[in-house]
C-alpha cells in the first residue's frame, strides 16, 4: 500500500470516504465495498481519509483514538487498499461539497466507484450527503455504493459505541464490534521491576497518549512476540499496592515465558477485564490476588 499525504493524479480509482477511527466492522464493510469494486473492474482502491480527526481543526483538540496512526494503516493494508490518501484536513475545511467533489475527487482521481458510509457527510457546514454523492454521480460518471449500517445485538456499531465501552471496560463488547481484539503495540522498556520482587515479571508498554484510556485494572490478554502467540495478565494503572507514585504503567505478566524482552516489539490484545485495580493491605495479598487473575485469564 502507498501512501500519500495529498492528492495526486492517480486516475480510475475505487474510493472509499471517512476518517475511519478503529476500522471497525461498519468502516471494513466500506472499504470492502471498493476494494471488491476494484477488482471486478481490474482496478485499483484507495481510502480518501484525514492525517487527524476533523474535531482537532473545528474544536482544537484531539479525541481519544481506537488505534495509533500506523496501527490504522496496518488495518487497511490487511483490508487490500492499493493506496492511502491522508489529507490535512484545514486545508480542505472551507470547500462545499461540490468544490471538494468536483476540485478533488474528481479532478485527481476520476474514480470508477465511491464508497461510504450509511451517515456520511462531507464538505464545509456538512453540506455533502449520501443523497449528494448518488444525485452527482451520473455527471461525473462514477457508480456510489452506500454501505447500511451495521449491527450487533440491535445496537448499531460506531466508533463512539467502541469508545465508551472501552472506557468502561467492556472490552467483549469493544472486541465484537471492532472484529478484532483491541491491542496496544510497543517496544518493551525497562520499569520499575517490582514484579519479578514478588515472583510475576512482566513486560512494560508505555500506553500511547493518543489512544483511548482503559479503566485502572487487571486484563486477560494475549501477547504476540515474533508471530508467537502467549496468554497474559495485564494491568493498567498506577499500582497502589507497590507504588506511592501516580504514575501510569501498563504491564504484562506472560504466562509460561522467562525471556528478556528489553527492546522488542510487542502487541497486547486485550480480551476482557478481570477486576478493576485496588489496592491490598499486604504483598501477599497481592500475590494471591495475582494467581487468581491468572488462574481467570
Amino acid at each position: 500500500m502507498e501512501i500519500f499525504s495529498q492528492p495526486n493524479l492517480n486516475k480510475n480509482l475505487s474510493l472509499a470516504l471517512g476518517y475511519f477511527d478503529g476500522v471497525h466492522l461498519g468502516h471494513r464493510a466500506v472499504i470492502k465495498s471498493a476494494v471488491d469494486y476494484a477488482h471486478k473492474q481490474g482496478g485499483k482502491s484507495a481510502v480518501i481519509t484525514f492525517k487527524d480527526h476533523p474535531c482537532c481543526y473545528f474544536y482544537k483538540t484531539a479525541p481519544k483514538y481506537i488505534l495509533t496512526r500506523e496501527a490504522r494503516r496496518e488495518k487497511f493494508a490487511e483490508l487490500g487498499v492499493d493506496f492511502l490518501y491522508e489529507l490535512d484536513f484545514a486545508k480542505y475545511a472551507n470547500l462545499s461539497a461540490a468544490e471538494y467533489l468536483e476540485n478533488i475527487l474528481i479532478k485527481y482521481f476520476s474514480p470508477s466507484s465511491i464508497s461510504t458510509g450509511f451517515n456520511h457527510n462531507f464538505g464545509a457546514g456538512k453540506s455533502g450527503s449520501t443523497s449528494f454523492l448518488e444525485k452527482m454521480s451520473a455527471k461525473y460518471n462514477y457508480i456510489y455504493f452506500m454501505t447500511e449500517e451495521t449491527k450487533i445485538n440491535g445496537e448499531t456499531i460506531s466508533s463512539t459505541a467502541i469508545r465508551n465501552y472501552l472506557s468502561a471496560g467492556n472490552i467483549e463488547q469493544a472486541n465484537k464490534m471492532l472484529g478484532y481484539r483491541f491491542s496496544i503495540i510497543g517496544k518493551v522498556v525497562t520499569g520499575q521491576q517490582l514484579g519479578r520482587t514478588i515472583g510475576f515479571p512482566t513486560a512494560n508498554l508505555i500506553y500511547p497518549e493518543e489512544l483511548i484510556e482503559l479503566p485502572f485494572g487487571a486484563y486477560s490478554s494475549i501477547v504476540t512476540i515474533n508471530s508467537n502467540k502467549y496468554k497474559g495478565v495485564t494491568n493498567f494503572g498506577i499500582r497502589p499496592t507497590v507504588s506511592n507514585t501516580r504514575q501510569c504503567s501498563l504491564e504484562t505478566h506472560i504466562l509460561d515465558f522467562n525471556k528478556d524482552l528489553y527492546g522488542q516489539q510487542i502487541n497486547v490484545e486485550f480480551i476482557k477485564m478481570l477486576r478493576k485495580e485496588k489496592k491490598f493491605n499486604s504483598v501477599n495479598e497481592l500475590k494471591r490476588q495475582i494467581k487468581e487473575d491468572i488462574l481467570s485469564a
